[in-house]
């Protein structure tokens, strides 16, 4: 399979970051946009082509002028981890578009690159800081592209099957699946907490970002079998001099059993909260009896962060994302229409 295989490149890391700032946008200032890399400058008409649906088209004049006529502080960027598609899509003769099932977690998707080059994604980010946009990464850290049994043995199923994966203990050729995507990460190993870190700390230290939102992120919280917000991910992050310094998001949810933790990630966390974007629809479509709740959101969530010391802040107030309705069907419609690739 040698010209299908993931292969490892030593690049190299010499870039001229010059006066480069990060914004350090306050959390209670913060306007985040989410977007897809390819996606959002595929089809910019102010873009040359070559420059589609790439890192340097983003971080273009053209790109960069169109959100900052919006407002925007912050652009989440979907998963630039190099990521590999699904057994279950390849099948189907679909493509994982999205990139939720990253293979190389200190490697920036090339497919995403005009130049084949690292310094092209350094580029971009500076152009965005030299412009007051700070910069987020959707990072997938609870499970990787190497699926169940079933799936390819791309790297970890290689190294060391037991350590970075959850087994199940009567029957360890499977994987305990919490994430919905055939297996997780072992976060009770301390190799595996290890590798997390320093591929975090590599996108602060070498890329300059500004933060990440962790896909599925109660399962970075298990141990034993519940979710833990005392874990060793949490105590690791916190007391890090880099990491406990950058914007840190959580999706406060997965699929296991007790996975629903919207309110209860530790001081230091902002989350997703989908209350938020669940009433603002309601109340939207003329459901009745939301006033209280309209209010509750509104203001800052205080039922489900106030009990514990955070501020308003800890709650990222959004109302659409890449998962949940398109902002037209949103307002417009009973079930969802993006099923281009279901």
């Amino acid at each position: 399979n040698a010209p299908f295989a993931m292969l490892a490149a030593v690049i190299d890391p010499a870039f001229t970051w010059g006066d480069d700032r990060r914004p350090h946008t306050p959390w209670d200032e913060t306007v985040i946009y989410e977007l897809h890399v390819k996606g959002f400058t595929r089809r910019h008409p102010g873009l040359p082509k070559g420059m589609r649906g790439t890192y340097a088209g983003l971080g273009s004049d053209e790109a960069i002028g169109h959100l900052q006529d919006l407002g925007v502080t912050a652009v989440e960027l979907m998963p630039v981890h190099h990521h590999a598609y699904d057994r279950h899509l390849v099948e189907r003769h679909l493509s994982n578009y999205w990139g939720y099932n990253t293979s190389a977690f200190f490697a920036p998707d090339i497919r995403y690159s005009a130049s084949g080059k690292v310094a092209e994604f350094k580029t971009m980010v500076k152009a965005l800081h030299s412009a007051g946009i700070e910069v987020i990464l959707d990072v997938v850290y609870n499970h990787t592209a190497e699926g169940n049994h079933l799936g390819p043995t791309l790297s970890f199923k290689g190294n060391d099957n037991a350590e970075y994966y959850r087994l199940q203990g009567d029957n360890p050729r499977y994987y305990m699946d919490y994430t919905g995507c055939g297996n997780t990460l072992n976060m009770r190993n301390p190799n595996v907490l290890q590798l997390i870190m320093d591929s975090l700390r590599y996108w602060v230290n070498e890329m300059h970002v500004d933060g990440f939102r962790f896909d599925r992120a109660a399962a970075l919280a298990r141990e034993l079998h519940e979710v833990d917000r005392l874990g060793a991910f949490f105590d690791i992050l916190r007391q890090d001099p880099v990491l406990s310094q950058v914007k840190l998001i959580a999706e406060p949810w997965d699929l296991g059993e007790g996975g629903y933790q919207v309110g209860n990630f530790p001081n230091g966390w902002a989350e997703w909260n989908d209350r938020y974007r669940d009433t603002m629809r309601a109340y939207w479509k003329g459901d009745g009896g939301l006033i209280g709740d309209f209010a509750r959101r509104l203001t800052g969530s205080s039922d489900l962060y106030g009990r514990s010391g955070r501020r308003p802040y800890a709650s990222i107030n959004y109302i659409t994302s890449h998962d949940g309705f398109t902002l037209n069907d949103l307002v417009s419609d009973n079930d969802k229409h993006n099923e281009a690739n279901r």
